[in-house]
């Protein structure tokens, strides 16, 4: 029988506690699996060096402050729970509270892979002679860790970052730190002198009830998490819907506007034509500057769709009031297959938030906006332009919002997105040479889904 294996007191191997180097290596891996839902501050080297340097830090750390009881057990892990907060806040530049968040999750993690994987090599390592030597530990260990993490990046989406984000505020933060620390102390209370109903004795009784609990709590933080995820999809959808409601409103308001401005430009042209029997060149000037106005406006906007057109008449006078240039090129009867509610959508969406971009361009040459609308292929293809100033970031295909309560905001795309989605088609967002374009493409004559 091989005793310490270099990594403790002389005692039997299946008598030692987790060795440190195994902890070290789990909260490391914890950090780096939820990395992954943050951006990166470095890239390349600069990352896999600093990557490197935090499992030498967490590994030396743990190592040296090994042998400690009680208190001072307790209060050295803390320092070792600060260390890995410090590592994800060196290697990632999203938000404090977020990353606090995902630190809470790394470390419980990290406390049920390294419990769970020890506690089952000591248990096969007891009657099996090839697992009690290092190399054999190391594999065993590796594979351990392997499928804890493993799973656990599936169980995280696949390890895409954009299903799994959501609003986490400093209470959230708060509440899962909270949920961490009651986690902690009950899996270590069979470590201190205290005579209490949950504490263990033997050391397999010791392994399984921190196993147990840690894994408890991996499945309390996840249950949480899935709540909080729940609760962002509801506050999304009820959030695209009310916007569905509020453009189909204006929609009908500025076809009220639009009826009543077209029955005043037809009773003028009445009007004009009286004073036009009437003698004077200076008047009959001025009737036909007020002709021709009259004469452009009736042309504008005039795509073949009803719903297009007065969505572009409201969108026009508000470009007007703003000194904004929009020029449309429209096919309307190309959308005669769409519900009168997602064509409203769509529009009014896309170009609000075109004219919300272009009104903080001070340059009045740039103040541009393009829409189109044309059929190719069997499909309605719908393409809006517009000039930008400053820098677009992007988070899985849509930009983020530049206002400061996000959490309300940033709905306007998704909306697009979804009445595209809708009728089986696509809206996809580019950015090039100051130029912000909107596509969209969906099969003419698809039925909508519900």
């Amino acid at each position: 029988m091989i005793t310490s294996m270099g990594w403790g007191d002389a005692m039997p191997y299946y008598e030692l506690d987790i060795p440190r180097q195994v902890t070290a290596a789990a909260d490391w891996l914890a950090c780096l699996l939820y990395l992954q839902f943050l951006p990166p501050r470095f890239g390349g080297g600069k990352r896999a060096a600093l990557y490197a340097g935090a499992l030498a830090v967490l590994e030396i750390y743990l190592v040296a402050t090994d042998g400690y009881n009680g208190w001072q057990f307790n209060v050295l892990y803390a320092v070792s729970v600060a260390l890995m907060l410090l590592f994800m806040l060196a290697a990632s530049k999203g938000d404090y509270w977020q990353m606090g968040y995902f630190c809470t999750r790394a470390f419980i993690l990290a406390g049920f892979a390294a419990s769970l994987t020890w506690q089952m090599y000591v248990y096969f390592a007891r009657s099996n002679v090839y697992l009690q030597s290092f190399p054999a530990v190391c594999c065993f260990i590796a594979v351990g860790f392997g499928i804890i993490f493993g799973l656990m990046w599936l169980l995280e989406d696949g390890g895409s970052t954009g299903s799994i984000q959501f609003d986490i505020r400093p209470r959230t933060t708060c509440i899962a730190a909270g949920l961490a620390a009651a986690i902690y102390i009950l899996s270590s209370i069979s470590y201190t002198t205290l005579e209490t109903p949950f504490s263990a004795r033997g050391t397999m009784e010791i392994y399984t009830m921190r196993t147990v609990v840690y894994f408890g709590g991996v499945a309390l933080l996840f249950a949480y998490q899935s709540q909080l995820r729940d609760l962002l999809t509801q506050r999304e959808a009820d959030a695209l819907r009310n916007m569905l409601h509020i453009q189909y409103e204006n929609y009908k308001i500025r076809q009220e506007s639009v009826d009543l401005i077209n029955q005043k430009y037809h009773d003028l042209k009445h009007q004009i034509a009286v004073l036009r029997a009437e003698s004077g060149e200076e008047r009959n000037a001025v009737l036909d500057k007020m002709e021709q106005e009259i004469k452009a406006y009736e042309a504008q906007n005039d795509t073949g769709n009803k719903v297009l057109d007065t969505v572009l008449t409201g969108k026009s006078l508000t470009c007007s009031t703003k000194n904004i240039q929009l020029t449309c090129v429209a096919d309307g009867a190309a959308l005669d297959f769409m519900d009168v509610m997602d064509v409203s959508n769509l529009f009014g969406n896309a170009l609000d938030n075109a004219i919300e971009s272009v009104d903080k361009i001070a340059d009045p040459e740039r103040r541009l906006i393009h829409l189109s609308v044309a059929r190719q292929k069997g499909f309605a293809a719908i393409r809006i332009e517009n000039c930008y100033d400053g820098e677009l970031h992007f988070a899985n295909g849509l930009p983020i919002t530049t206002k400061k309560d996000v959490g309300y905001h940033g709905f306007g795309v998704k909306s697009i997105q979804n009445t595209a989605a809708k009728y089986g088609g696509t809206a996809t967002i580019t950015t090039h040479d100051g130029w912000f374009e909107l596509r969209v493409l969906i099969p003419r004559g698809q039925k909508p889904t519900a």
